[in-house]
């Protein structure tokens, strides 16, 4: 029987998620979560709207397995069977989306992973569909609170590649993929969402 994992930052932060959500997210459509880890935060969102179909992803087996206790235990219709999927691949395994959401990945994660997530958004998702990043960030003139400085020195003695990204770089690679970030949203416990958009294509 597949184990179920659980994050203890997604029961603090999933409904502060999911109400800037409610007004970034279409209507109706297929959501791509990247990275969606325990499963927790796709079957909370799932629930929370119905309209919308969700597609969990992860690259590890182990989490694909949590997703599908989490979602087996929650029996939603709108939940579709989580893939595998490494967001720094060339080649996803999905055509098309209407959103696509990753939640605290950037900063657990090399930079060629970030690199991955907008090339793969690029190809995935029609003009002016977001692109919603959640996370601790680096922004120019603003103070970065004690907390996160001490959570990027941890994550970098984990691993040299990890690391808060900086707004301005972001920003820089997504321009790269059409993207402009259109919403920037203050979050509890020092994080941001980040919404971004394609112009054109």
């Amino acid at each position: 029987m597949a184990v179920k994992r659980h994050a203890p930052a997604t029961a603090r932060n999933a409904e502060p998620l999911a109400n800037v959500l409610a007004s970034e997210l279409p209507e109706k459509g297929l959501v791509l979560e990247i990275a969606s880890g325990t499963g927790e935060h796709a079957v909370f969102l799932a629930r929370r709207f119905p309209q919308l179909r969700w597609q969990p992803s992860d690259r590890d087996e182990g989490a694909l397995d949590s997703i599908r206790a989490w979602a087996s235990e929650a029996a939603l219709e709108n939940i579709a069977d989580p893939i595998l999927l490494d967001a720094a691949s060339i080649e996803w395994p999905i055509e098309h989306a209407d959103a696509l959401l990753c939640v605290n990945m950037v900063h657990i994660s090399p930079w060629e992973a970030t690199e991955g997530l907008f090339a793969g958004a690029a190809e995935v998702l029609g003009r002016g569909a977001p692109l919603i990043l959640y996370g601790p960030f680096i922004e120019d003139g603003v103070e970065t609170a004690a907390s996160n400085l001490a959570f990027d020195r941890s994550l970098k003695d984990r691993d040299s590649r990890w690391g808060l990204r900086r707004l301005d770089d972001l920003d820089r690679l997504a321009a790269k993929h059409r993207f402009v970030r259109t919403e920037r949203h203050a979050m509890p416990a020092n994080n941001l969402v980040l919404v971004y958009r394609q112009t054109e294509g």
